[in-house]
């Protein structure tokens, strides 16, 4: 916004703050701290979603068909899961059960007869963050049968609405989060030296800039997140080659860059008793944090261990929320505990 030449009121001041308050508060952001959704694996390799209290009561099944990860609507009245390759997203009522597939908009990002083996495994097409009014979806997109078509891209909720925020290189990578306001978006991306970082963008293409150093080991399909209070990003990384994924914090300008102290959390690979910590995501109002806790036991004939955990932003207040092993990829929401 241009800065008006006239000085403004005390009056006007509080206008302009009131209407801030109120464009936030339809925008649905932040709230307060609900269920969580996370995904479950079975001996077969079948994943579902499954939603949780935080302490870790009354389990529910959500979705009976296959869920790669999932994602809470801002008002906690549905939850976008990845359904299938061939889709965009799956749209679950929580309420009902109800499922409505959203179509992958545009042939470029699908498998067709006429492309090949290489690249269909080249080609995605994923919608797995919210707007903050819920009215659209952030995609990221990849044809390997026309590769200028790669980029970063929105749809609406309902499928439609197909609006290209920006081609790759550089870009290509997963869409993390919208900023609260809705202005910006933030993923993980390459640079110019083919490098993974962190970046932002606007949702016009512009100022798009990285928030990671140079060398910070990061994972392309890990989703960074906004703070409901937009002045941090959350992600995971590992601090050093060859050690395990913690979790930290970012401010949108790139400066501030802090590792939450979880002593739990990190050590190097070959220690067996060292848990990685990936697939962080904030509480609605802020104040605590969910993840994956990673373990690989020294016993014999059991594998990778995935239990979700919760914590305050401050690292702090470790608490454990399943137990089985077998979960992963949580999300925290607005609907009401129960």
């Amino acid at each position: 916004m241009k800065r008006s030449i006239a000085v403004l009121t005390a009056i006007e001041i509080l206008l302009i703050g009131a209407l801030s308050i109120a464009a936030l508060a339809n925008a649905q952001v932040g709230g307060s701290n609900g269920r969580l959704v996370f995904i479950r694996s079975d001996s077969q390799g079948n994943n579902r979603a499954f939603t949780t209290n935080p302490d870790g009561s009354n389990e529910q099944l959500l979705f009976p068909g296959k869920a790669d990860w999932a994602r809470w609507s801002p008002n906690g009245s549905q939850v976008d899961v990845r359904h299938s390759d061939g889709l965009a997203a799956t749209i679950v009522d929580v309420a009902t059960g109800a499922s409505r597939d959203l179509q992958i908009p545009d042939p470029a990002f699908t498998c067709t007869p006429t492309t090949t083996q290489e690249q269909c495994e080249n080609t995605d097409f994923t919608c797995p963050a919210w707007s903050p009014d819920g009215s659209r979806l952030a995609c990221s997109a990849f044809s390997g049968a026309d590769p200028r078509r790669t980029g970063i891209y929105t749809i609406r909720s309902d499928g439609g609405g197909l609006t290209l925020v920006k081609s790759c290189p550089p870009a290509c990578g997963t869409v993390g989060d919208y900023s609260p306001d809705g202005k910006r978006l933030v993923l993980v991306g390459f640079d110019q030296n083919d490098q993974p970082r962190i970046f932002v963008v606007k949702l016009n293409g512009s100022g798009f800039a990285p928030v990671t150093p140079v060398g910070m080991p990061l994972n392309d399909e890990d989703f960074p997140r906004w703070s409901p209070q937009g002045d941090q990003i959350l992600f995971t990384s590992r601090p050093a080659p060859g050690y395990r994924n913690v979790i930290w914090t970012v401010k949108s300008d790139g400066t501030g860059l802090h590792q939450v102290p979880i002593p739990f959390c990190g050590g190097a690979l070959s220690d067996p008793s060292s848990v990685g910590c990936p697939d962080a995501a904030w509480s609605p109002d802020g104040t605590k944090i969910v993840f994956t806790g990673v373990t690989t036991p020294i016993w014999s004939g059991v594998g990778t261990r995935r239990t979700i955990y919760t914590v305050n932003a401050d690292g702090s207040g470790l608490f454990k929320t399943t137990t089985n092993g077998v979960d992963s990829i949580p999300d925290w929401g607005t609907l009401p505990t129960t």
